[in-house]
């Protein structure tokens, strides 16, 4: 069997990692594989190809905010993609994110239908079922077409024109009649809403959550000398990991204000993915730098005694998998997915914005017995690992051999 997977980036944060690992997999199990990325540096792997130009996803971003319109640009990645596609003449795609500037999204969408070629869609966010926006948050307006968006700038990045209803409609459009499509959402809470979409009704859904390296990366780690680093003794620990540490949808915020309700408590915080003047932190928060090394992560996430987790909204959670299967809980706000991910015993959520709550839940989980936690990353192993994730994806990809 031949995959080709197309992918905003390959290797590179939480689906690039993902597309890298399924792409490895299927070559250790004797299938070909093929890989169409967009951003990042070239990688000069075979079978491996770059479609866009950095240039190019510059302009379409440029585009996207002067017309308001997300999807319809990139022109030469997308003549590019469709090029690799009819030379490597793969037997099923597997698409995974699809935004970030480097395809137009409805045009792959029709060539793929029109060619009747076998596809897999993996829903990582929420614009392909509504349409535009990666969150929809509260609004309901993409269950009825959209248009007149009460977050406009947020969710489509749009200046000045609003083209919502024109977006949902073309997504629509694209999905209609595309009968060799299989749809995977990473949580059953992204499938539940993805379902009662109109641009996705009818589809044939499945569920597989992200997959991780649980055997030679995210596991119990040592990580004495990065107590030594920060001049740790025998704080509690409440760990805090984020792509940005400002973005208001991660909640760095909240982390802040927690630091200032617990300063007078033998706590420090760490806060991973810290991007802001260090200088400035409260004195009980220890700000980290985005770091590129798995292992290095493994051991914050392997010193901390609770894993903080504080977004609005999340369709999965790689925090959440990443530190139980560390053998550190987590707690934090309810943000959709992670509170139906997480295991139970092991992770607590409270009230997006309770703020009191959080902090009283946090406290509990930082004093409680270590000992309790003792197979937490066997538990979490067995239900986060890579290769379960691919075993899942692999019988998705056999039904078409079926047909």
């Amino acid at each position: 069997m031949k995959v080709a997977q197309v992918n905003v980036v390959f290797k590179k944060g939480s689906t690039g990692k993902i597309v890298y690992d399924l792409h490895s997999m299927l070559l250790e199990n004797g299938h070909e594989s093929v890989v169409c990325y967009g951003r990042k540096k070239m990688d000069f792997e075979k079978g491996i190809y770059k479609v866009s130009s950095e240039i190019e996803a510059k302009l379409h971003a440029l585009y996207e905010r002067i017309s308001g319109f997300s999807y319809t640009s990139s022109y030469f990645a997308t003549k590019k993609l469709i090029s690799v596609l009819k030379k490597e003449k793969p037997d099923l795609v597997h698409l995974q994110c699809l935004n970030g500037y480097f395809v137009n999204i409805y045009k792959i969408l029709n060539y793929l239908k029109k060619n009747k070629i076998p596809t897999v869609l993996t829903l990582h966010a929420e614009f392909m079922h509504t349409g535009g926006c990666g969150h929809a948050y509260d609004c309901e307006k993409w269950k009825t077409g959209c248009g007149k968006c009460p977050q406009l700038k947020d969710a489509t990045h749009s200046l000045f024109i609003d083209t919502t209803a024109k977006q949902w409609k073309n997504m629509k459009v694209s999905f209609e009649n595309f009968e060799n499509l299989k749809i995977v959402a990473v949580s059953k809470w992204l499938e539940s809403r993805a379902k009662i979409s109109p641009i996705l009704a009818g589809k044939e859904f499945y569920v597989i959550g992200n997959g991780i390296d649980t055997t030679n990366v995210f596991k119990p780690t040592p990580f004495e000398e990065l107590k030594e680093k920060h001049n740790l003794k025998d704080e509690k620990i409440a760990l805090y990991v984020s792509p940005s540490f400002n973005s208001p949808t991660k909640g760095g915020h909240v982390i802040l204000k927690l630091a200032k309700r617990l300063e007078n408590e033998n706590i420090k915080f760490i806060a991973v993915g810290f991007d802001g003047d260090e200088s400035l932190l409260p004195k009980n928060i220890i700000g980290v730098r985005h770091t590129k090394d798995q292992k290095e992560l493994a051991k914050y996430y392997s010193m901390a005694d609770v894993t903080v987790l504080t977004s609005k909204r999340e369709t999965f959670s790689m925090v959440c998998a990443e530190s139980l299967s560390c053998g550190t809980p987590v707690v934090g706000y309810k943000a959709g997915a992670p509170e139906q991910i997480a295991l139970k015993d092991y992770s607590e959520f409270v009230d997006n914005g309770n703020i009191d709550v959080l902090e009283k839940t946090l406290f509990n989980w930082l004093h409680k017995d270590k000992n309790i936690f003792q197979n937490l990353s066997n538990l979490a192993k067995e239900e986060y690992s890579r290769e379960l994730m691919f075993k899942k994806y692999l019988q998705i990809y056999n039904q078409f051999n079926k047909i």
